[in-house]
């Protein structure tokens, strides 16, 4: 398996891309005779609890009602499927860039960016430290799952995951691809979620940007990815044109403006804040009541934090309402 990977990697793969040879585990472990060591870090993420409950975790509108409306775990797919095919365009390695796609936003909290906010300022509040969901997502591949054990991925998966968001950049293409890809897929299908549920119009797109980049969301995926891979192919490195990538960003703002931070959001910010500021609060003075944890942890908010992070949008309404909702009388 190893020999006619490294063979067909060297005769196709572009020179920068990551070669799945050899496996770079914290934990050293043998090799598989029918998968490479990417695509048992896929394969890892995809059966973990934390990927499962991406399912019922917002990524725009908190517990909507609607089927269509995007979840954490449609936008990984949607995310992967986009990165997957910028890779195989420009020959890099696809196995790498599924892992990192996939697992990206296994941190994520519930309620969203809204959710990660309150998250944040509640950890720094009582500790004075900062929480981050790509961090978390790291934690949780690495110490949380498999009861405290964690995964055991390879160095280059671990480290696009962490580098997806925030100031670093990831050491691989195929994490830039990812990390690029992100804003790629929630900027446009986040518009076609905020146009669903009634807060935007198509009239209200910016009319710059969107003669640009086009009228749908397939069509400004497709204007961007093909941006992405000429820009890259030119640069030696994952980047985009000027015009396009600072169309891309202007609309990134005006969703911003209008959309995560809008006045119909904001109704919800104060809601989300209190929801899991009252959980937090009330297991960070009474930590004895979480449930048991596979890791070990002297420090107690860690642990109030990893459940609060962990727990889904219908969960964590539930959890709320038990502690705060007087239960029915039975006399």
């Amino acid at each position: 398996m190893e020999n006619r990977v490294r063979e067909w990697e060297e005769e196709r793969l572009w020179a920068l891309g990551t070669r799945s040879y050899p496996a770079l585990r914290e934990l050293p472990e043998a090799d598989s005779a029918t998968r490479t060591p990417f695509q048992r870090d896929r394969d890892r993420i995809v059966h973990t609890k934390a990927f499962r409950r991406l399912k019922h975790k917002t990524q725009v509108f908190i517990a909507p009602e609607g089927d269509h409306y995007r979840t954490r775990l449609t936008h990984a797919l949607e995310v992967t499927q986009v990165a997957r095919g910028v890779a195989r365009v420009l020959g890099l390695n696809e196995d790498l860039t599924e892992a990192i796609g996939l697992g990206h936003d296994l941190g994520h909290p519930p309620f969203g960016h809204i959710g990660e906010q309150a998250l944040d300022e509640a950890l720094t509040a009582r500790a004075g430290r900062r929480f981050r969901h790509n961090e978390h997502s790291l934690r949780i591949v690495e110490r949380l799952e498999r009861d405290g054990q964690g995964l055991n991925l390879t160095e280059q998966v671990r480290d696009g995951i962490l580098h997806h968001t925030g100031p670093g950049k990831p050491a691989t293409l195929e994490g830039r691809i990812v990390r690029l890809v992100d804003r790629v897929a929630y900027i446009n299908h986040d518009i076609d979620d905020a146009i669903r549920a009634g807060i935007l119009r198509s009239e209200d797109l910016p009319a710059d940007e969107i003669a640009l980049l086009g009228p749908t969301g397939s069509a400004r995926i497709d204007a961007l990815v093909s941006d992405i891979v000429e820009s890259s192919a030119a640069a030696g490195d994952i980047a985009q044109s000027d015009e396009v990538g600072g169309a891309m960003l202007r609309l990134r703002a005006f969703m911003f403006r209008e959309v995560y931070l809008g006045e119909k959001a904001r109704s919800e910010h104060e809601r989300v804040h209190r929801t899991m500021r009252g959980i937090f609060d009330h297991y960070a003075t009474h930590p004895e009541l979480l449930p048991e944890s596979p890791v070990e942890e002297p420090d107690g908010l860690q642990r109030v934090t990893d459940y609060l992070a962990g727990m889904t949008d219908r969960f964590c309404i539930a959890a709320f309402k038990a502690l705060n909702v007087p239960e029915e009388s039975r006399l």
